[in-house]
């Protein structure tokens, strides 16, 4: 026992003298020592109730995500964050060709309603507060909800929570939209109507600035473009004639938010402000909503895991905690839900101990620190007051500036708001370069003791069984084969999607033909096939063509160098100019990385080739032969890189396209990078390759390894 482990005396007993003198040499001066004598009694302060607190999880299955929310539930969780899969975010079955290598990797796969049933099973709805993270399939998730909950018994008019239902986002930064703006825009209203007249304490729509700020957005661009979101929202909200005028407060009351923070948490605390004062200056003086607490700003937040690293990820647990803090210390600009990354997320899916992990901060915070006890400790701060003034003035001009444009749809179209975040993502990315904005472990202070938190790093995140897809596909066969039969019975489908059409082709609500098909059995894939034939698809701007220049090429910098081996490179193998494709296979929307790289390499000197996401191996291939490209760089996120990387390498080598270097790029763990290696890809980068000037010049080096050119003699 060492002496800071002395045993304590007994309760009761006197302290010693050994006793007090170490407690006052350990821990300060305290009143131990003056004769025993104890503060004041103060009055019990009275607590504020704690914030939701929920973790985002879902894979692999129903089942599994079934049985890992009950365990969460009992450890204390006090909401459900429901992460589905990128085929039932964009409305496709499991069998489609586009959700090879997806099925339930980031989230768990729903594709009809005994999906649905499985997934909550043994938890009751109506006692439940679930957050479902879905935005262009959203209405018929919630169908799929609601009709599980009836058949639960519960009452619909008490089912309390949030379906995501933020398509502009979509179309800007996580890329899982399907619909153009118009008729997504329908959805999200059509769905909002419903939820006002049927479940009043639902929240319909969580708008995102959370997405937003992952692409790059600054603190008034995440403020301006939500604002501008939900502007867009509540116009055609009160221009579809669904909603009497004396209802209006009540819509407004049920919008929400979904924020980010990052971890300059008095920043992100002042910008917590800002939105609130924003919100309540749009709803009173645009809306005319007279009542405060309809005007209340509501949000949740999932703190930035665009900060969370690769290298040293240990240092991703004090990064989560004082983003934590930014949307917990202000009472005035307190979050009403919180959930929080797992200290791995650079690394992987996390598993449910990492999930634990981060529930228990919210909770050591929520119930061991005095943070509850206290009005706001920020009133009267003039330097708060200061920065939340600036941020006010700034963002509300950048609303004006898109409401001139016709507002945020408008701006989505011309590509203005996506060009925007590109260009400052690139700034930002820029600066970490350069070493103005200092990431500890990244491009400072990087030497560092063994991990053992990830000395086995294949056992250090959440593998998801590449069989699971294969037992997915055929329950949904199954599914399919038996929905008319007991003990469901459902009715025909065909008669229930042709209702759904015909609603789509009119200007009724969507809902009611959406929960017909979800009670007939109908698969997420046909619901979102059927509108898919009335209201077509969206490929959305990249806005790579039109960012500006983030990264000089004075002479002797880094990037002057590259663009020399481009051009000595391009003479030597006798083209204008060398071309690189960047393509996004499979249904990861996350294109922030791929666009950097687009734009960098455009820098560089290279034509580039980059149209969009949401592509097949068999595009990639094609668009590669077409364009005659000297260099393939593949970006995925979401963990379909060991299917879909092989794939590409095949068609190529089948085409004779063997001198095209395939270059993979993501979160890809260290056994996953080696077999790609072994397959044929000329290199693998991740999260903590953040150098991305220097992955073009390695990019080059590639193209001249696979045209037997002499390595060249100028540094990258």
């Amino acid at each position: 026992m060492t002496e800071r482990q002395t045993a304590p005396a007994p309760e009761g007993a006197p302290a010693s003298k050994e006793t007090k003198t170490r407690e006052r040499s350990d821990r300060g001066l305290r009143n131990v020592d003056a004769g025993n004598q104890r503060p004041p009694a103060q009055e019990p302060k009275e607590r504020d109730r704690p914030w939701l607190m929920r973790t985002y999880a879902g894979h692999s299955t129903a089942e599994a995500s079934n049985e890992l929310y009950r365990r969460n539930l009992a450890k204390g969780q006090t909401g459900l964050s429901v992460a589905f899969d990128l085929p039932t975010q964009t409305g496709y079955d499991p069998d489609h060709i586009l959700a090879r290598g997806e099925v339930g990797r980031v989230g768990v796969p729903v594709s009809h309603l005994g999906d649905m049933r499985r997934l909550f099973q043994d938890i009751p709805l109506e006692q439940m507060n679930t957050s479902m993270t879905i935005n262009a399939t959203a209405m018929w998730l919630l169908a799929l909800y609601q009709v599980v909950a009836e058949e639960q018994g519960a009452d619909v008019t008490q089912l309390q929570g949030t379906t995501q239902n933020d398509i502009v986002k979509e179309y800007l930064s996580r890329g899982t939209h399907v619909f153009p703006p118009g008729p997504s825009l329908r959805l999200t209203t059509d769905m909002i109507c419903y939820t006002v007249n049927n479940m009043p304490k639902w929240n319909p729509i969580n708008i995102c600035s959370y997405h937003l700020q992952e692409a790059g957005a600054t603190p008034v661009q995440e403020i301006a473009y939500a604002m501008s979101t939900a502007i867009a929202v509540l116009d055609a909200v009160f221009a579809s004639g669904q909603i009497r005028e004396d209802q209006k407060g009540d819509v407004v009351a049920r919008i929400s938010f979904f924020v980010n923070a990052g971890v300059r948490f008095v920043e992100e605390m002042c910008k917590m402000r800002a939105f609130g004062r924003i919100w309540d200056k749009i709803t009173r003086e645009r809306y005319g909503i007279e009542n405060p607490k309809h005007r209340r700003f509501r949000y949740g937040v999932q703190v930035n895991s665009l900060g969370l690293t690769e290298a040293q990820p240990e240092n991703n647990i004090q990064r989560i905690v004082l983003e934590m803090l930014a949307v917990t210390l202000s009472k005035d600009a307190r979050a009403r839900a919180v959930q929080l990354p797992a200290w791995n997320e650079a690394l992987g899916l996390p598993r449910p101990w990492d999930q634990q992990w981060s529930l228990r901060m919210q909770q050591v915070l929520a119930y061991e620190s005095d943070l509850l006890e206290y009005a706001d400790i920020f009133e009267g701060s003039h330097v708060i007051e200061a920065k939340v003034a600036s941020l006010m003035e700034e963002s509300l001009a950048e609303i004006d500036r898109i409401q001139e444009m016709g507002g945020a749809m408008a701006a989505v179209e011309s590509g203005y708001l996506k060009s925007q975040l590109v260009s400052s993502h690139a700034l930002r990315r820029a600066r970490i370069e350069g070493g103005e904005e200092k990431i500890v472990g990244v491009n400072i202070f990087q030497s560092t003791e063994p991990n053992p938190l990830t000395a086995d790093l294949d056992a250090a995140i959440q593998t998801v069984d590449p069989a699971v897809e294969a037992r997915v596909v055929g329950a949904l066969k199954h599914w399919r084969d038996t929905r008319y039969q007991p003990p469901f019975n459902h009715p025909r489908p065909c008669k229930a999607l042709e209702k759904l059409k015909e609603a789509a082709q009119g200007t009724g609500n969507l809902m009611e033909a959406t929960l017909e098909c979800a009670r007939a059995g109908v698969t997420t894939g046909e619901w979102s096939g059927a509108l898919r034939e009335v209201f077509g698809e969206f490929r959305a701007p990249t806005g790579v063509s039109s960012a500006p220049v983030a990264v000089t090429a004075e002479e002797g910098t880094a990037l002057a160098l590259v663009r020399r081996k481009v051009e000595l490179t391009a003479k030597e193998m006798g083209v204008g100019k060398l071309r690189f494709l960047v393509g996004k296979p499979g249904l990861d929307g996350h294109s922030n990385g791929a666009e950097q790289i687009a734009v960098r390499a455009r820098d560089a000197g290279f034509e580039v080739v980059y149209q969009g996401i949401r592509l097949t191996p068999e595009e990639i291939v094609a668009a590669a032969l077409a364009e005659d490209v000297h260099g393939v760089g593949l970006s995925i996120l979401s963990g379909s890189h060991a299917q879909l990387v092989p794939d590409v390498l095949e068609r190529l080598r089948v085409a004779g396209a063997t001198d095209i270097p395939v270059i993979a790029g993501g979160i890809i763990p260290n056994g996953d990078a080696e077999q790609l290696r072994a397959a044929g890809v000329a290199a693998v980068f991740t999260p903590k390759d953040f150098d991305i000037t220097g992955i073009i010049g390695r990019i080059v080096d590639e193209i001249r390894k696979a045209n037997k050119l002499d390595p060249l003699e100028v540094p990258a």
